[in-house]
């Protein structure tokens, strides 16, 4: 019995299966949406969540954490200076799993994981928000002061 072993082993040794994430998790940093399996999309996200907590971070020691885990600088750099301000003022949950159906070949059921685009969002709340400061009907029919005194 299993209990209280966490993870999945995805049948795959354990170095290989931390190369296979780490392989993943910058694919993701890099693209912002990877498409692979349901188990391993559930895998990815948590360490795809902690890598842009460590982004907001922002400290010298964050992004040694995140270079022991990335190994490319420039996926780092990219992860610190442009992907997490993007999430600043949220509080997690930066990525998104969705499901796209089974692989062809053998069947597996595949999914997307992409990071949330947090610029949509505020893109979408600004258009709600420009929608309700409309003039109410009464102000709106009124003439101005100036054009209704001859």
């Amino acid at each position: 019995m299993r209990h209280q072993i966490a993870g999945r082993k995805l049948g795959r040794t354990t170095s290989h299966r931390m190369a296979m994430l780490r392989n993943l998790v910058s694919s993701l940093l890099e693209h912002e949406k990877v498409r692979t399996t349901d188990a391993k999309a559930k895998e990815l996200r948590p360490l795809a969540e902690k890598l842009i907590g460590l982004g907001k971070r922002g400290d010298l020691h964050a992004r040694r954490q995140a270079l022991s885990v990335v190994r490319h600088p420039d996926l780092v750099r990219k992860l610190f200076e442009t992907l997490s301000p993007r999430y600043q003022s949220r509080a997690g949950g930066y990525v998104r799993i969705v499901k796209v159906g089974n692989r062809p070949g053998d069947g597996a059921p595949v999914s997307i994981v992409e990071l949330i685009g947090e610029g949509k969002e505020a893109e979408k709340k600004a258009r709600v928000k420009k929608r309700r400061e409309k003039p109410k009907r009464s102000e709106r029919t009124k003439l101005p002061e100036s054009a209704s005194k001859p």
